[in-house]
Protein backbone atom coordinates (compact mmCIF):
# COMPACT_ATOMS: atom_id res chain seq x y z
CA UNK A 1 0.00 0.00 0.00
CA UNK A 2 2.93 2.34 0.65
CA UNK A 3 3.93 2.01 -3.00
CA UNK A 4 0.39 2.79 -4.07
CA UNK A 5 0.31 5.96 -1.94
CA UNK A 6 3.72 6.92 -3.32
CA UNK A 7 2.31 6.51 -6.84
CA UNK A 8 -0.54 8.91 -6.01
CA UNK A 9 1.83 11.50 -4.54
CA UNK A 10 4.13 11.23 -7.54
CA UNK A 11 1.22 11.61 -9.97
CA UNK A 12 -0.13 14.72 -8.25
CA UNK A 13 3.36 16.21 -7.78
CA UNK A 14 4.13 15.87 -11.49
CA UNK A 15 0.79 17.49 -12.29
CA UNK A 16 1.72 20.64 -10.35
CA UNK A 17 5.28 20.72 -11.69
CA UNK A 18 3.85 20.77 -15.22
CA UNK A 19 0.89 23.06 -14.48
CA UNK A 20 2.92 26.01 -13.16
CA UNK A 21 5.06 26.56 -16.29
CA UNK A 22 2.04 25.89 -18.48
CA UNK A 23 0.09 28.57 -16.60
CA UNK A 24 2.98 31.00 -17.04
CA UNK A 25 3.13 30.22 -20.76
CA UNK A 26 -0.63 30.82 -21.14
CA UNK A 27 -0.31 34.20 -19.41
CA UNK A 28 2.58 35.21 -21.69
CA UNK A 29 0.52 34.33 -24.75
CA UNK A 30 -2.50 36.32 -23.48
CA UNK A 31 -0.21 39.27 -22.80
CA UNK A 32 0.98 39.19 -26.42
CA UNK A 33 4.54 38.22 -25.58
CA UNK A 34 6.51 36.20 -28.09
CA UNK A 35 6.90 32.50 -27.37
CA UNK A 36 7.25 29.14 -29.11
CA UNK A 37 3.47 29.15 -29.56
CA UNK A 38 3.80 31.91 -32.14
CA UNK A 39 4.75 29.15 -34.58
CA UNK A 40 1.02 28.34 -34.72
CA UNK A 41 0.16 31.84 -35.98
CA UNK A 42 0.15 30.97 -39.73
CA UNK A 43 -2.35 28.15 -39.13
CA UNK A 44 -4.50 30.43 -36.97
CA UNK A 45 -4.56 33.20 -39.60
CA UNK A 46 -5.54 30.66 -42.25
CA UNK A 47 -8.49 29.58 -40.06
CA UNK A 48 -9.53 33.20 -39.54
CA UNK A 49 -9.48 33.87 -43.30
CA UNK A 50 -11.46 30.74 -44.12
CA UNK A 51 -14.03 31.55 -41.41
CA UNK A 52 -14.25 35.25 -42.28
CA UNK A 53 -13.13 36.33 -38.81
CA UNK A 54 -11.39 39.62 -38.08
CA UNK A 55 -9.03 38.75 -35.18
CA UNK A 56 -8.48 42.42 -34.36
CA UNK A 57 -12.18 43.05 -33.68
CA UNK A 58 -12.98 43.50 -29.99
CA UNK A 59 -16.19 42.13 -28.45
CA UNK A 60 -18.18 42.98 -25.35
CA UNK A 61 -19.46 40.24 -23.06
CA UNK A 62 -22.82 39.95 -24.84
CA UNK A 63 -21.12 39.44 -28.21
CA UNK A 64 -18.90 36.75 -26.68
CA UNK A 65 -21.93 34.85 -25.42
CA UNK A 66 -23.78 35.28 -28.71
CA UNK A 67 -20.85 33.79 -30.62
CA UNK A 68 -20.48 30.88 -28.16
CA UNK A 69 -24.17 29.96 -28.13
CA UNK A 70 -24.61 30.35 -31.89
CA UNK A 71 -21.73 28.04 -32.84
CA UNK A 72 -22.89 25.49 -30.26
CA UNK A 73 -26.32 25.43 -31.91
CA UNK A 74 -24.71 24.77 -35.30
CA UNK A 75 -22.69 21.90 -33.81
CA UNK A 76 -25.85 20.41 -32.32
CA UNK A 77 -27.55 20.19 -35.72
CA UNK A 78 -24.42 18.76 -37.35
CA UNK A 79 -23.83 16.14 -34.65
CA UNK A 80 -27.46 15.05 -34.36
CA UNK A 81 -27.83 14.21 -38.04
CA UNK A 82 -24.43 12.48 -38.14
CA UNK A 83 -25.49 10.17 -35.30
CA UNK A 84 -28.94 9.24 -36.58
CA UNK A 85 -27.47 8.36 -40.00
CA UNK A 86 -24.10 6.92 -38.91
CA UNK A 87 -25.05 3.34 -39.81
CA UNK A 88 -25.36 4.35 -43.47
CA UNK A 89 -22.20 6.46 -43.57
CA UNK A 90 -18.63 5.33 -44.38
CA UNK A 91 -15.83 4.41 -41.92
CA UNK A 92 -17.98 1.80 -40.20
CA UNK A 93 -15.94 -1.42 -40.48
CA UNK A 94 -17.75 -3.09 -37.54
CA UNK A 95 -21.23 -2.39 -38.96
CA UNK A 96 -22.51 -0.41 -35.96
CA UNK A 97 -26.12 0.81 -36.30
CA UNK A 98 -27.43 4.36 -36.26
CA UNK A 99 -28.55 5.84 -32.94
CA UNK A 100 -32.21 6.38 -32.11
CA UNK A 101 -33.33 10.05 -32.10
CA UNK A 102 -33.59 10.22 -28.30
CA UNK A 103 -30.14 8.65 -27.82
CA UNK A 104 -28.65 10.91 -30.51
CA UNK A 105 -30.24 13.92 -28.75
CA UNK A 106 -28.60 12.96 -25.47
CA UNK A 107 -25.25 12.05 -27.04
CA UNK A 108 -24.77 15.17 -29.13
CA UNK A 109 -25.73 17.48 -26.26
CA UNK A 110 -23.49 15.56 -23.89
CA UNK A 111 -20.42 15.99 -26.09
CA UNK A 112 -21.13 19.62 -26.99
CA UNK A 113 -21.40 20.62 -23.32
CA UNK A 114 -18.11 18.92 -22.38
CA UNK A 115 -19.89 16.21 -20.37
CA UNK A 116 -19.56 13.13 -22.62
CA UNK A 117 -22.14 11.20 -20.62
CA UNK A 118 -22.40 7.98 -22.61
CA UNK A 119 -25.78 6.26 -22.63
CA UNK A 120 -24.35 4.04 -25.37
CA UNK A 121 -21.44 1.61 -25.03
CA UNK A 122 -18.30 3.16 -26.53
CA UNK A 123 -16.99 1.11 -29.43
CA UNK A 124 -20.38 -0.47 -30.23
CA UNK A 125 -22.41 2.76 -30.09
CA UNK A 126 -20.45 4.92 -32.53
CA UNK A 127 -18.68 4.29 -35.83
CA UNK A 128 -15.13 5.35 -36.59
CA UNK A 129 -16.56 8.31 -38.50
CA UNK A 130 -18.62 9.61 -35.58
CA UNK A 131 -15.98 8.71 -32.99
CA UNK A 132 -13.53 11.00 -34.78
CA UNK A 133 -15.60 13.66 -36.56
CA UNK A 134 -18.33 14.04 -33.93
CA UNK A 135 -17.11 12.86 -30.51
CA UNK A 136 -13.42 13.78 -30.80
CA UNK A 137 -14.19 17.00 -32.67
CA UNK A 138 -16.61 18.08 -29.96
CA UNK A 139 -14.05 17.18 -27.30
CA UNK A 140 -11.73 19.81 -28.75
CA UNK A 141 -14.29 22.54 -29.39
CA UNK A 142 -16.28 22.15 -26.17
CA UNK A 143 -13.10 22.43 -24.11
CA UNK A 144 -11.97 25.43 -26.15
CA UNK A 145 -15.38 27.10 -25.62
CA UNK A 146 -14.97 26.83 -21.84
CA UNK A 147 -11.44 28.24 -21.97
CA UNK A 148 -12.55 31.10 -24.25
CA UNK A 149 -15.32 32.03 -21.80
CA UNK A 150 -12.79 32.07 -18.94
CA UNK A 151 -10.48 34.39 -20.89
CA UNK A 152 -13.31 36.92 -21.01
CA UNK A 153 -13.18 36.92 -17.20
CA UNK A 154 -9.39 37.30 -17.32
CA UNK A 155 -9.66 40.37 -19.55
CA UNK A 156 -12.47 41.88 -17.48
CA UNK A 157 -10.55 41.61 -14.23
CA UNK A 158 -7.38 43.09 -15.69
CA UNK A 159 -8.85 46.07 -17.55
CA UNK A 160 -9.60 49.25 -15.61
CA UNK A 161 -12.84 50.39 -17.28
CA UNK A 162 -13.77 48.81 -20.60
CA UNK A 163 -16.37 46.96 -22.61
CA UNK A 164 -13.77 45.59 -25.04
CA UNK A 165 -12.98 42.09 -23.83
CA UNK A 166 -11.05 40.50 -26.67
CA UNK A 167 -12.34 38.34 -29.49
CA UNK A 168 -14.15 35.06 -28.82
CA UNK A 169 -12.95 33.46 -32.05
CA UNK A 170 -9.32 34.27 -31.26
CA UNK A 171 -9.61 32.86 -27.74
CA UNK A 172 -11.41 29.80 -29.12
CA UNK A 173 -9.04 29.00 -31.98
CA UNK A 174 -5.88 29.66 -30.00
CA UNK A 175 -7.10 27.51 -27.10
CA UNK A 176 -7.06 24.62 -29.55
CA UNK A 177 -3.90 25.42 -31.49
CA UNK A 178 -1.77 26.53 -28.54
CA UNK A 179 -3.00 24.39 -25.64
CA UNK A 180 -5.17 21.41 -26.50
CA UNK A 181 -3.72 20.25 -29.82
CA UNK A 182 0.01 20.25 -28.85
CA UNK A 183 -0.65 18.58 -25.48
CA UNK A 184 -2.99 16.01 -27.04
CA UNK A 185 -0.33 15.12 -29.61
CA UNK A 186 2.20 14.36 -26.87
CA UNK A 187 -0.25 12.27 -24.81
CA UNK A 188 -1.49 10.40 -27.91
CA UNK A 189 2.08 9.42 -28.85
CA UNK A 190 2.71 8.09 -25.32
CA UNK A 191 -0.50 6.07 -25.46
CA UNK A 192 0.18 4.69 -28.94
CA UNK A 193 3.71 3.64 -27.97
CA UNK A 194 2.23 1.90 -24.91
CA UNK A 195 -0.16 -0.21 -26.99
CA UNK A 196 -3.30 1.86 -27.42
CA UNK A 197 -4.75 1.32 -30.95
CA UNK A 198 -4.09 4.07 -33.47
CA UNK A 199 -5.24 2.50 -36.74
CA UNK A 200 -8.39 2.42 -38.88
CA UNK A 201 -8.60 -1.39 -38.91
CA UNK A 202 -11.80 -3.12 -37.81
CA UNK A 203 -12.20 -5.74 -35.09
CA UNK A 204 -9.41 -8.25 -34.59
CA UNK A 205 -9.83 -11.90 -33.59
CA UNK A 206 -7.81 -12.76 -30.48
CA UNK A 207 -7.38 -16.12 -28.74
CA UNK A 208 -7.82 -15.95 -24.95
CA UNK A 209 -5.93 -17.95 -22.33
CA UNK A 210 -8.94 -20.26 -22.14
CA UNK A 211 -8.63 -20.96 -25.86
CA UNK A 212 -11.70 -18.98 -26.88
CA UNK A 213 -11.69 -16.64 -29.89
CA UNK A 214 -13.03 -13.14 -29.20
CA UNK A 215 -13.55 -10.10 -31.41
CA UNK A 216 -11.75 -7.02 -30.03
CA UNK A 217 -12.53 -3.56 -31.33
CA UNK A 218 -9.72 -1.27 -32.44
CA UNK A 219 -9.61 2.03 -34.32
CA UNK A 220 -7.81 5.39 -33.98
CA UNK A 221 -8.37 5.42 -30.23
CA UNK A 222 -5.15 7.02 -28.94
CA UNK A 223 -5.93 10.48 -30.30
CA UNK A 224 -9.45 10.54 -28.82
CA UNK A 225 -8.28 9.30 -25.43
CA UNK A 226 -5.68 12.07 -25.26
CA UNK A 227 -8.16 14.89 -25.79
CA UNK A 228 -10.85 13.26 -23.63
CA UNK A 229 -8.42 13.59 -20.70
CA UNK A 230 -6.82 16.96 -21.47
CA UNK A 231 -10.13 18.66 -22.29
CA UNK A 232 -11.81 17.24 -19.17
CA UNK A 233 -14.24 15.52 -21.52
CA UNK A 234 -14.13 11.91 -20.38
CA UNK A 235 -16.06 9.97 -23.02
CA UNK A 236 -14.12 6.80 -23.73
CA UNK A 237 -13.46 5.12 -27.06
CA UNK A 238 -14.29 1.81 -25.37
CA UNK A 239 -17.34 1.19 -23.21
CA UNK A 240 -15.21 0.36 -20.18
CA UNK A 241 -13.43 3.70 -20.57
CA UNK A 242 -9.95 3.87 -19.02
CA UNK A 243 -10.53 0.56 -17.23
CA UNK A 244 -10.12 -1.05 -20.68
CA UNK A 245 -6.62 -2.52 -21.22
CA UNK A 246 -6.34 -0.94 -24.68
CA UNK A 247 -7.49 2.48 -23.51
CA UNK A 248 -5.22 2.48 -20.47
CA UNK A 249 -2.62 -0.31 -20.89
CA UNK A 250 -0.38 0.05 -17.82
CA UNK A 251 0.51 2.11 -14.75
CA UNK A 252 2.53 4.59 -16.82
CA UNK A 253 -0.46 5.40 -19.03
CA UNK A 254 -2.63 5.55 -15.91
CA UNK A 255 -0.33 8.24 -14.50
CA UNK A 256 -0.22 10.13 -17.80
CA UNK A 257 -4.00 10.10 -18.14
CA UNK A 258 -4.54 11.13 -14.51
CA UNK A 259 -2.05 13.99 -14.91
CA UNK A 260 -3.79 15.05 -18.12
CA UNK A 261 -7.15 15.42 -16.34
CA UNK A 262 -5.91 18.03 -13.85
CA UNK A 263 -3.18 19.68 -15.93
CA UNK A 264 -5.11 22.38 -17.81
CA UNK A 265 -7.62 23.28 -15.02
CA UNK A 266 -4.79 23.77 -12.51
CA UNK A 267 -2.64 25.62 -15.07
CA UNK A 268 -5.48 28.08 -15.70
CA UNK A 269 -5.59 28.92 -11.98
CA UNK A 270 -1.90 29.82 -12.07
CA UNK A 271 -2.36 31.61 -15.42
CA UNK A 272 -4.87 33.94 -13.74
CA UNK A 273 -2.24 35.06 -11.24
CA UNK A 274 0.49 35.52 -13.84
CA UNK A 275 -1.84 37.39 -16.21
CA UNK A 276 -3.26 39.76 -13.58
CA UNK A 277 0.14 40.05 -11.90
CA UNK A 278 -1.56 38.89 -8.71
CA UNK A 279 0.11 35.58 -8.04
CA UNK A 280 -0.93 35.62 -4.40
CA UNK A 281 -4.59 35.59 -5.51
CA UNK A 282 -4.02 32.50 -7.66
CA UNK A 283 -2.17 30.79 -4.81
CA UNK A 284 -5.12 31.45 -2.48
CA UNK A 285 -7.57 30.06 -5.05
CA UNK A 286 -5.33 27.05 -5.63
CA UNK A 287 -5.06 26.47 -1.86
CA UNK A 288 -8.85 26.53 -1.37
CA UNK A 289 -9.38 24.11 -4.23
CA UNK A 290 -6.58 21.83 -3.09
CA UNK A 291 -7.77 21.62 0.52
CA UNK A 292 -11.17 20.40 -0.66
CA UNK A 293 -9.57 18.05 -3.18
CA UNK A 294 -7.19 16.51 -0.64
CA UNK A 295 -9.97 15.95 1.91
CA UNK A 296 -12.06 14.06 -0.64
CA UNK A 297 -9.08 12.12 -2.04
CA UNK A 298 -8.06 11.05 1.47
CA UNK A 299 -11.59 9.85 2.19
CA UNK A 300 -11.92 7.86 -1.05
CA UNK A 301 -8.44 6.32 -0.99
CA UNK A 302 -8.65 5.30 2.66
CA UNK A 303 -12.05 3.67 2.09
CA UNK A 304 -10.87 1.70 -0.95
CA UNK A 305 -7.71 0.54 0.83
CA UNK A 306 -9.67 -0.56 3.91
CA UNK A 307 -12.15 -2.62 1.90
CA UNK A 308 -15.64 -3.74 2.81
CA UNK A 309 -16.52 -4.11 6.52
CA UNK A 310 -19.04 -6.79 5.59
CA UNK A 311 -16.28 -8.98 4.15
CA UNK A 312 -14.01 -8.21 7.12
CA UNK A 313 -16.71 -9.42 9.54
CA UNK A 314 -16.60 -12.77 7.75
CA UNK A 315 -12.92 -13.04 8.62
CA UNK A 316 -11.76 -12.71 5.01
CA UNK A 317 -8.53 -10.73 4.60
CA UNK A 318 -8.53 -7.84 2.08
CA UNK A 319 -4.83 -7.20 1.72
CA UNK A 320 -5.27 -5.45 -1.63
CA UNK A 321 -8.21 -3.37 -0.49
CA UNK A 322 -11.63 -3.33 -2.12
CA UNK A 323 -10.96 -4.75 -5.59
CA UNK A 324 -14.50 -5.23 -6.87
CA UNK A 325 -14.87 -3.31 -10.14
CA UNK A 326 -11.19 -2.39 -10.23
CA UNK A 327 -8.22 -3.31 -12.38
CA UNK A 328 -5.35 -5.25 -10.79
CA UNK A 329 -3.04 -3.22 -13.04
CA UNK A 330 -3.78 -0.12 -10.94
CA UNK A 331 -5.01 -1.26 -7.53
CA UNK A 332 -7.54 0.12 -5.08
CA UNK A 333 -5.62 3.27 -4.11
CA UNK A 334 -4.99 4.48 -7.68
CA UNK A 335 -8.64 3.91 -8.54
CA UNK A 336 -9.75 5.84 -5.45
CA UNK A 337 -7.47 8.72 -6.45
CA UNK A 338 -8.69 8.71 -10.06
CA UNK A 339 -12.34 8.68 -8.93
CA UNK A 340 -11.84 12.04 -7.17
CA UNK A 341 -9.61 13.53 -9.89
CA UNK A 342 -12.27 12.80 -12.49
CA UNK A 343 -15.17 14.14 -10.39
CA UNK A 344 -13.25 17.18 -9.12
CA UNK A 345 -13.07 18.17 -12.78
CA UNK A 346 -15.79 17.74 -15.39
CA UNK A 347 -13.85 14.83 -16.85
CA UNK A 348 -15.88 11.77 -15.89
CA UNK A 349 -13.50 9.13 -17.26
CA UNK A 350 -13.00 6.10 -15.02
CA UNK A 351 -10.28 3.49 -14.50
CA UNK A 352 -12.63 1.41 -12.32
CA UNK A 353 -16.37 1.19 -11.79
CA UNK A 354 -17.66 3.87 -9.42
CA UNK A 355 -20.77 1.78 -8.80
CA UNK A 356 -18.51 -0.72 -7.01
CA UNK A 357 -16.67 1.74 -4.77
CA UNK A 358 -17.34 1.94 -1.04
CA UNK A 359 -20.29 4.09 0.12
CA UNK A 360 -18.13 6.93 1.47
CA UNK A 361 -16.09 6.92 -1.74
CA UNK A 362 -19.36 7.32 -3.66
CA UNK A 363 -20.28 10.10 -1.22
CA UNK A 364 -17.00 11.89 -2.00
CA UNK A 365 -17.47 11.47 -5.76
CA UNK A 366 -21.02 12.83 -5.72
CA UNK A 367 -20.15 15.70 -3.37
CA UNK A 368 -17.21 16.61 -5.62
CA UNK A 369 -19.57 17.07 -8.55
CA UNK A 370 -22.13 18.88 -6.41
CA UNK A 371 -19.51 21.47 -5.44
CA UNK A 372 -18.12 21.51 -9.01
CA UNK A 373 -15.41 24.06 -8.17
CA UNK A 374 -12.43 22.10 -6.77
CA UNK A 375 -10.39 22.62 -9.98
CA UNK A 376 -13.43 21.88 -12.16
CA UNK A 377 -13.49 21.58 -15.93
CA UNK A 378 -11.24 23.48 -18.31
CA UNK A 379 -12.33 27.10 -18.04
CA UNK A 380 -15.71 26.47 -16.44
CA UNK A 381 -14.22 25.21 -13.17
CA UNK A 382 -12.72 28.62 -12.45
CA UNK A 383 -15.95 30.29 -13.60
CA UNK A 384 -17.87 28.19 -11.05
CA UNK A 385 -15.36 29.15 -8.36
CA UNK A 386 -15.82 32.81 -9.35
CA UNK A 387 -19.51 32.54 -8.42
CA UNK A 388 -18.61 31.32 -4.92
CA UNK A 389 -15.97 34.04 -4.70
CA UNK A 390 -18.50 36.78 -5.50
CA UNK A 391 -20.86 35.43 -2.83
CA UNK A 392 -17.97 35.27 -0.32
CA UNK A 393 -16.95 38.87 -1.11
CA UNK A 394 -20.51 40.10 -0.62
CA UNK A 395 -21.01 38.26 2.68
CA UNK A 396 -17.57 39.26 4.00
CA UNK A 397 -18.20 42.90 3.17
CA UNK A 398 -21.48 42.86 5.05
CA UNK A 399 -19.90 41.12 8.05
CA UNK A 400 -17.13 43.69 8.49
CA UNK A 401 -19.20 46.73 7.51
CA UNK A 402 -17.33 47.52 4.30
CA UNK A 403 -18.51 47.93 0.74
CA UNK A 404 -18.03 44.57 -0.98
CA UNK A 405 -15.28 44.97 -3.58
CA UNK A 406 -13.28 42.62 -5.75
CA UNK A 407 -10.12 43.85 -7.49
CA UNK A 408 -11.25 47.47 -7.36
CA UNK A 409 -14.88 46.94 -8.41
CA UNK A 410 -17.90 47.18 -6.18
CA UNK A 411 -20.06 44.07 -5.90
CA UNK A 412 -23.63 45.32 -5.95
CA UNK A 413 -27.13 43.83 -6.01
CA UNK A 414 -27.14 43.03 -9.74
CA UNK A 415 -23.99 40.91 -9.63
CA UNK A 416 -25.08 39.24 -6.41
CA UNK A 417 -28.46 38.27 -7.89
CA UNK A 418 -26.79 36.66 -10.89
CA UNK A 419 -24.34 34.76 -8.67
CA UNK A 420 -27.15 33.59 -6.38
CA UNK A 421 -29.24 32.36 -9.32
CA UNK A 422 -26.30 30.38 -10.70
CA UNK A 423 -25.56 28.91 -7.27
CA UNK A 424 -29.23 27.88 -6.82
CA UNK A 425 -29.56 26.42 -10.31
CA UNK A 426 -27.10 23.57 -9.71
CA UNK A 427 -28.91 21.97 -6.74
CA UNK A 428 -32.29 22.64 -8.38
CA UNK A 429 -31.36 20.58 -11.45
CA UNK A 430 -29.93 17.72 -9.39
CA UNK A 431 -32.61 17.49 -6.72
CA UNK A 432 -35.58 18.09 -9.01
CA UNK A 433 -34.35 15.47 -11.46
CA UNK A 434 -33.74 12.91 -8.72
CA UNK A 435 -37.14 13.63 -7.16
CA UNK A 436 -38.88 13.21 -10.52
CA UNK A 437 -37.18 9.88 -11.30
CA UNK A 438 -37.85 8.61 -7.77
CA UNK A 439 -41.52 9.57 -8.03
CA UNK A 440 -41.91 7.76 -11.35
CA UNK A 441 -40.12 4.68 -10.03
CA UNK A 442 -42.37 4.45 -6.96
CA UNK A 443 -45.74 5.62 -8.27
CA UNK A 444 -45.67 4.69 -11.97
CA UNK A 445 -43.49 1.55 -12.15
CA UNK A 446 -45.28 0.10 -15.17
CA UNK A 447 -46.42 3.15 -17.11
CA UNK A 448 -45.71 2.90 -20.82
CA UNK A 449 -44.75 6.59 -21.04
CA UNK A 450 -42.16 6.01 -18.32
CA UNK A 451 -40.38 3.36 -20.41
CA UNK A 452 -40.65 0.62 -17.79
CA UNK A 453 -38.87 2.46 -14.94
CA UNK A 454 -39.02 -0.66 -12.81
CA UNK A 455 -36.15 -1.95 -14.94
CA UNK A 456 -33.99 1.13 -14.33
CA UNK A 457 -32.13 -0.10 -11.27
CA UNK A 458 -29.95 -3.16 -10.79
CA UNK A 459 -29.62 -2.38 -7.08
CA UNK A 460 -32.40 -1.84 -4.52
CA UNK A 461 -32.58 0.51 -1.57
CA UNK A 462 -30.04 3.18 -0.75
CA UNK A 463 -27.63 2.27 -3.52
CA UNK A 464 -30.35 2.33 -6.17
CA UNK A 465 -31.31 5.82 -5.03
CA UNK A 466 -27.62 6.83 -5.21
CA UNK A 467 -27.51 5.64 -8.82
CA UNK A 468 -30.27 8.06 -9.79
CA UNK A 469 -28.79 10.88 -7.69
CA UNK A 470 -25.38 10.30 -9.29
CA UNK A 471 -26.82 10.42 -12.83
CA UNK A 472 -28.38 13.85 -12.42
CA UNK A 473 -25.40 15.16 -10.44
CA UNK A 474 -23.07 14.03 -13.21
CA UNK A 475 -25.31 15.64 -15.84
CA UNK A 476 -25.67 18.96 -14.00
CA UNK A 477 -21.92 19.11 -13.35
CA UNK A 478 -21.20 18.16 -17.00
CA UNK A 479 -19.08 15.32 -15.64
CA UNK A 480 -20.17 12.21 -17.51
CA UNK A 481 -19.28 9.40 -15.11
CA UNK A 482 -22.00 7.24 -13.64
CA UNK A 483 -23.06 4.52 -11.23
CA UNK A 484 -23.51 2.00 -13.99
CA UNK A 485 -26.11 -0.05 -12.17
CA UNK A 486 -28.56 2.40 -13.73
CA UNK A 487 -30.09 1.41 -17.08
CA UNK A 488 -30.07 4.87 -18.62
CA UNK A 489 -30.47 4.32 -22.37
CA UNK A 490 -34.21 4.89 -22.60
CA UNK A 491 -36.50 7.75 -23.55
CA UNK A 492 -36.92 9.16 -20.04
CA UNK A 493 -33.24 9.30 -19.09
CA UNK A 494 -32.04 10.40 -22.52
CA UNK A 495 -34.43 13.36 -22.66
CA UNK A 496 -34.40 14.41 -19.00
CA UNK A 497 -30.61 14.23 -18.71
CA UNK A 498 -30.31 16.07 -22.03
CA UNK A 499 -32.14 19.11 -20.68
CA UNK A 500 -30.17 18.99 -17.42
CA UNK A 501 -26.98 18.92 -19.49
CA UNK A 502 -28.00 22.04 -21.42
CA UNK A 503 -29.00 24.09 -18.37
CA UNK A 504 -26.07 22.81 -16.31
CA UNK A 505 -23.61 23.96 -18.98
CA UNK A 506 -24.75 27.25 -20.40
CA UNK A 507 -26.33 29.14 -17.51
CA UNK A 508 -23.19 28.74 -15.31
CA UNK A 509 -21.20 30.17 -18.23
CA UNK A 510 -23.63 32.99 -19.02
CA UNK A 511 -23.83 34.12 -15.36
CA UNK A 512 -20.10 34.56 -14.59
CA UNK A 513 -19.38 36.08 -18.02
CA UNK A 514 -22.23 38.57 -17.47
CA UNK A 515 -20.85 39.46 -14.02
CA UNK A 516 -17.37 39.89 -15.53
CA UNK A 517 -18.73 42.18 -18.25
CA UNK A 518 -20.68 44.28 -15.74
CA UNK A 519 -17.66 44.62 -13.45
CA UNK A 520 -15.40 45.58 -16.36
CA UNK A 521 -17.65 48.55 -17.14
CA UNK A 522 -17.63 49.85 -13.56
CA UNK A 523 -15.41 52.58 -12.21
CA UNK A 524 -12.17 51.12 -10.91
CA UNK A 525 -10.92 52.33 -7.54
CA UNK A 526 -7.45 51.56 -6.15
CA UNK A 527 -7.10 49.52 -3.00
CA UNK A 528 -6.92 51.40 0.30
CA UNK A 529 -6.63 50.59 3.98
CA UNK A 530 -10.36 49.91 4.06
CA UNK A 531 -10.36 47.49 1.13
CA UNK A 532 -11.23 43.88 1.84
CA UNK A 533 -8.20 41.84 0.75
CA UNK A 534 -9.41 39.12 -1.61
CA UNK A 535 -5.93 37.62 -1.95
CA UNK A 536 -5.46 36.80 1.73
CA UNK A 537 -5.65 33.30 3.13
CA UNK A 538 -8.23 34.55 5.64
CA UNK A 539 -10.50 35.41 2.73
CA UNK A 540 -9.62 32.05 1.19
CA UNK A 541 -10.89 30.39 4.35
CA UNK A 542 -14.08 32.43 4.07
CA UNK A 543 -14.57 31.27 0.47
CA UNK A 544 -14.02 27.67 1.51
CA UNK A 545 -16.62 28.08 4.27
CA UNK A 546 -19.14 29.53 1.79
CA UNK A 547 -18.60 26.55 -0.55
CA UNK A 548 -19.04 24.02 2.25
CA UNK A 549 -22.10 25.73 3.74
CA UNK A 550 -23.89 26.09 0.39
CA UNK A 551 -23.13 22.47 -0.48
CA UNK A 552 -24.21 21.22 2.95
CA UNK A 553 -27.48 23.15 2.99
CA UNK A 554 -28.31 22.15 -0.57
CA UNK A 555 -27.27 18.53 -0.71
CA UNK A 556 -26.88 16.93 2.72
CA UNK A 557 -30.48 15.59 2.89
CA UNK A 558 -30.11 13.92 -0.53
CA UNK A 559 -26.72 12.47 0.37
CA UNK A 560 -28.11 11.22 3.69
CA UNK A 561 -30.74 9.17 1.82
CA UNK A 562 -28.15 7.61 -0.48
CA UNK A 563 -24.44 6.98 0.17
CA UNK A 564 -24.48 7.98 3.85
CA UNK A 565 -27.45 5.71 4.62
CA UNK A 566 -25.71 2.88 2.77
CA UNK A 567 -22.54 3.45 4.79
CA UNK A 568 -24.34 3.26 8.13
CA UNK A 569 -26.38 0.25 7.02
CA UNK A 570 -23.25 -1.85 6.40
CA UNK A 571 -21.49 -0.55 9.51
CA UNK A 572 -24.16 -1.39 12.07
Amino acid sequence: MNKEILGILLTYGLTILLAIPLGKAIARWLNGERSAWNAMAPLEHLIYRLAGVNPAEEMNWKQHLKALLTINLVWFAYGFFMLIFQGSLPLNPDGNPSQSPDLAFNTVISFIVNCDLQHYSGESGLTYLTQVFVASFFQFVSAASGIAALFVLFRALRSKVTHQLGNFWVFFVQSITRILLPLAFVVAVILALSGTPASWAGKDSIATLQGDSVQVSRGPAAAMIAIKQLGTNGGGWFGANSAHPLENPNYLTNMVEAISILLVPVALVFALGFYLKKQRLSRVIYAVMTVGFVVLVSLAVSQEIAGSPVISKLGIAQGSGSMEGKEVRFGAAATGYWSIVTTATSNGSVNGMHDSTMPLSGFAQILDMMINAFYGGVGVGLLNYFVFLIIAVFISGLMVGRTPEFLGRKIEAREMKIAALVAILHPLLILAGTALSSHILVHHPGAAWAVKPGAWLNNPGYHGYSEMLYEYTSSAANNGSGFEGLADNNLFWNISCGFVLILGRYLPIIGPVAIAGILAGKKWTPESAGTLKSDSYTFGLMTFAVIVIIAALSFFPALALGPLAEYFSINK
